[in-house]
């Protein structure tokens, strides 16, 4: 399976680094292109760090190896680059098993305020450390 992003009526490209995540846990292989965008896949080496199987091919494409939800992600302590891979990386996290740790939320908070406040009242475990 291949995921790309396209203009509008397309896939948004904010949405591909979400995907990405979620293709962790899912069952086979997907190759996420990002036409669009220079370094939007950077924070691959995060999702690396905590288990996922991911070969960056290239600053544009990443093939993902889905495990079916056999190996969980593993807690880490990590740095959010920007908006959308730092909301990718707190999906991570709160699907990992172990602690994590997300520095520069500033970055998440710009475009999802009080996003720890609203996932905890869903049962998410968030902490935030001033």
């Amino acid at each position: 399976m291949i995921i790309a992003d396209a203009p509008w009526p397309g896939l948004t490209p904010d949405l591909l680094s979400v995907l990405l995540v979620v293709a962790t846990q899912a069952k086979g292989s997907v190759l996420i292109h990002q036409k669009m965008f220079e370094s939007r896949l950077f924070f691959v080496d995060k999702l690396i760090d905590m288990g996922a199987q991911i070969i960056l091919c290239d600053p544009h494409r990443a093939t993902v190896i889905g495990n079916n939800n056999r190996y969980p992600l593993r807690g880490t302590t990590m740095t959010s680059p920007d908006i959308r891979a730092g909301v990718a990386l707190l999906i991570a996290a709160l699907s990992a098993q172990g602690k994590s740790t997300i520095h520069n939320i500033d970055q998440i908070d710009r475009g999802y305020q009080q996003i720890d406040k609203r996932l905890n009242a869903l049962g998410a475990k968030i902490t935030r450390v001033e």
